[in-house]
């Protein structure tokens, strides 16, 4: 583990929210979203859709929110959701408008086969994809070429920016900082923890993941066979009929590996980047931290309790989390002024 790894009493929810369960679970609940969208009204209206050039045929699509205030625009502040979330998830909303409202630009992309995406590009989903999310950086850094680039993801968004920030100083982009809210580490480990934890997260993924390749499959009817993959009802078979029949890996294990940020995969990181993930996380299993790289870049923050991508303080104060990202984009932005 890095040692720079440090453990944070700063967050402390309502005692009745301390739950590792109720705290994965609340942020996302659909009743928040109207208030959420109230609160984010002006970020949205600022909105505009881009379709970025990944290179090879592949789109992306994102949503840029032009800053209101010039003294922090000379950052362009990237945010990626989880699996099967978009860029409209509430954690993904919620954190924007904290960020647009401090001076921010704001992009928020969305990962291919998320949100209404299906129809951009032939190919599934999976995560190893991360070659396009880097042309999606790069066309940004392109359109607005005079930000720096600051990234921040949930979940699977956040090992997809890590792993970016990771390659960017050979791919040619500018990134001030990365920070991981909830990563996957070991997507080996977090199956398994999916496998034996609650059943109520793999029915969630289970249900979201085949409606998205129903979508898909209507859309591109000659793709793949929607009853194969489908038919598995579990995460596991699922899976790893999608990698042996269209992702070309030989092994469930080699697709894990691929997308691993432990072991030396972060060792040679280069811009400072953050991994902030709660003890009690029922899908991120905390003994993986100490598998992470040793890397004077990478700073791990924990906290006792903050469930999965949580970090839920009261309905007054509403996510700890948006706050702290702030808190690090701008620390670092001072240091480089």
């Amino acid at each position: 583990m890095s040692e720079s790894a440090r453990h944070i009493d700063g967050f402390s929810p309502h005692p009745w929210l301390r739950g590792a369960h109720l705290q994965s679970v609340l942020p996302s609940l659909p009743l928040r979203r109207p208030f959420v969208e109230w609160r984010a009204r002006t970020m949205l209206e600022t909105s505009r859709e881009l379709l970025l050039d990944c290179g090879d045929d592949v789109r992306l699509q994102a949503f840029h929110s032009a800053a209101r205030q010039p003294h922090a625009s000379d950052y362009l502040v990237v945010l990626l959701h989880g699996w099967e979330g978009s860029a409209r998830s509430l954690y993904i909303l919620s954190l924007a408008q904290t960020l647009h409202a401090a001076g921010y630009d704001v992009v928020r992309l969305n990962l291919r086969d998320h949100g209404d995406t299906h129809h951009l590009n032939r190919g599934l989903f999976h995560s190893c994809r991360l070659p396009e999310v880097l042309g999606a950086l790069r066309d940004l850094q392109r359109r607005f070429s005079a930000r720096r680039l600051a990234l921040a993801g949930f979940s699977l968004g956040g090992n997809f920016m890590l792993r970016a920030a990771n390659d960017a100083p050979t791919v040619g982009l500018d990134v001030a900082c990365a920070i991981g809210v909830s990563p996957v580490l070991d997507p080996a480990t977090t199956l398994i923890a999916l496998e034996q934890g609650a059943a109520l997260y793999r029915k969630y993924f289970v249900r979201k993941w085949t409606r998205s390749l129903r979508r898909k499959h209507k859309l591109w009817p000659d793709e793949f066979d929607l009853a194969s993959l489908v038919d598995a009802r579990d995460l596991r078979s699922m899976t790893e009929r999608l990698l042996l029949s269209h992702a070309g890996f030989a092994d469930l294990w080699s697709y894990f590996r691929g997308y691993a940020i432990t072991g030396e995969r972060l060792a040679a990181l280069r811009v400072p980047a953050t991994i902030v993930t709660a003890l009690d996380d029922p899908i991120i299993p905390a003994d993986d931290l100490a598998r992470l790289a040793n890397n004077p870049s990478l700073r791990i923050v924990t906290t006792e309790t903050g469930g999965h991508c949580g970090f839920f303080e009261s309905p007054r104060r509403g996510g700890w989390i948006d706050r702290f990202v702030r808190a690090e984009i701008d620390a670092v932005r001072v240091g480089n002024a």
